[in-house]
């Protein structure tokens, strides 16, 4: 039976992190991964900024970066264009997660791909105190004997599925096609147009070489697809898809990628005897406009150091782990503010969005106390009944929804 200090489940941001922080914490680290690539295929729109970068103290290597950007340019229904200059990053996912890994590696953490998790058994001793976990699955590995597992599996993973974690979590459905031939000068688009995605997005995300992600998140996970497919034929994005061999050989069109992403807040439960959620797992997305790789890497050094702590004091229940909660209650966004200007954005209609848009600054990164008060005065004046829509509270989504509040 394989064994270690600590188990991953997981090889995205959020394991990668907690892999590579555990063992340079000195602790025996073992990551499992149900896919036979890490990063592969890959679930998000691929954006990093420059301030999860120093927060976490990352040194990109050249080949994970797929542009270098200036920001993000939010537009409106009625193509009002406004501004949230922050720099950052477009990553190429598939090799940023391998690139994370690989130093986990060079740090004597063990990575083994197709290894699904199938079984999650506490064992307590005579005392009834958590002693370690047995965890059984597919791949050769397994049966694993561990002191404690984060769980870094994504929205629907294996503590979610095997356990009872209490609270469960609201998705939404996110797609995305790669395009060539896209222009760009340097910011991410984010397309507040409902009539392409009812309680979502559309995204155009740029990379070198023309290349772009053109996708969208919404609540109808049924016709994702054929909203997403619907804003490519009325955009200039038309006949942009790339086509790959097979495509081509078969006729057949270009298949959208992505996957589910949680949109409701942390979970109520994040930790247990002997186990973490980071990430995901964790439902740890930025609400508004979905970000979560900040938020994953944070949350997965946070654990590693958590469990490193509780392991030195050979305490790891659920008490002692409570303060992994206690960290990112504290450090992360006022979740709660975030959702309800999100519920109120949902409400609003086409025009009312381009009314609301007007009366923003071109640049939305600096403003003043002084700069909210006129545009709380511009929107009164002009149209009130934007303040019966709950427009303040949108406003102060928009707010927490920046790189400086894990946004992206």
């Amino acid at each position: 039976m394989a064994s270690c200090d600590v188990l991953i489940i997981g090889a995205g941001p959020g394991g990668g992190s907690s892999a590579l922080h555990s063992a340079r914490l000195g602790l025996s680290t073992m990551i499992v991964e149900a896919d036979p690539e890490v990063g592969v295929p890959v679930h998000c729109g691929e954006c990093l900024s420059q301030l999860a970068i120093d927060n976490l103290d990352l040194e990109l290597p050249e080949e994970v970066i797929a542009l270098r950007c200036e920001g993000i340019r939010v537009i409106f229904p009625d193509d009002t264009k406004k501004l949230l200059t922050e720099k950052g990053y477009v990553l190429e996912k598939h090799l940023f997660e391998q690139w994370l890994c690989g130093e986990a590696v060079k740090e004597g953490a063990s990575l083994h791909l197709s290894h699904r998790v199938t079984s999650m058994e506490r064992i307590y001793n005579s005392e009834n105190k958590f002693s370690n976990w047995k965890i059984d699955g597919r791949g050769n590995e397994f049966p694993i004997e561990c002191k404690a597992v984060i769980d870094a599996s994504g929205v629907s993973g294996a503590a979610s599925k095997l356990l009872d974690m209490g609270t469960e979590v609201e998705v939404i459905a996110g797609f995305q096609y790669e395009m060539t031939e896209v222009e760009n000068d340097g910011y991410l688009d984010f397309y507040l147009w409902p009539k392409y995605s009812p309680h979502g997005y559309v995204w155009m995300i740029p990379k070198k070489g023309g290349r772009a992600n053109v996708g969208l998140v919404t609540t109808d996970k049924k016709g994702a697809i054929k909203y997403l497919d619907k804003f490519v034929e009325d955009t200039p994005f038309k006949g942009k898809l790339i086509q790959n061999p097979e495509w081509r050989k078969s006729g057949s069109k270009p298949r959208p990628f992505g996957g589910t992403i949680p949109i409701s807040g942390p979970r109520e439960i994040t930790t247990g005897d002997g186990l973490i959620l980071v990430g995901d797992a964790a439902g740890f997305t930025s609400p508004l406009f979905e970000g979560g790789s900040h938020l994953a890497l944070w949350s997965g050094r946070e654990a590693a150091k958590t469990i490193s702590s509780a392991i030195s004091q050979g305490d790891l229940s659920d008490s002692r782990l409570q303060s992994y909660s206690k960290a990112w209650k504290k450090k992360f966004p006022p979740y709660n503010k975030i959702l309800k200007g999100k519920t109120s954005l949902y409400e609003l209609s086409d025009q009312e969005l381009s009314n609301m848009a007007h009366c923003l600054p071109e640049e939305l990164g600096s403003m003043s106390a002084l700069d909210k008060i006129w545009i709380g005065t511009k929107i009164l004046v002009r149209h009130p009944l934007l303040f019966t829509k709950g427009v303040i509270s949108v406003l102060l989504s928009f707010g927490y929804s920046r790189a400086k509040y894990f946004g992206w």
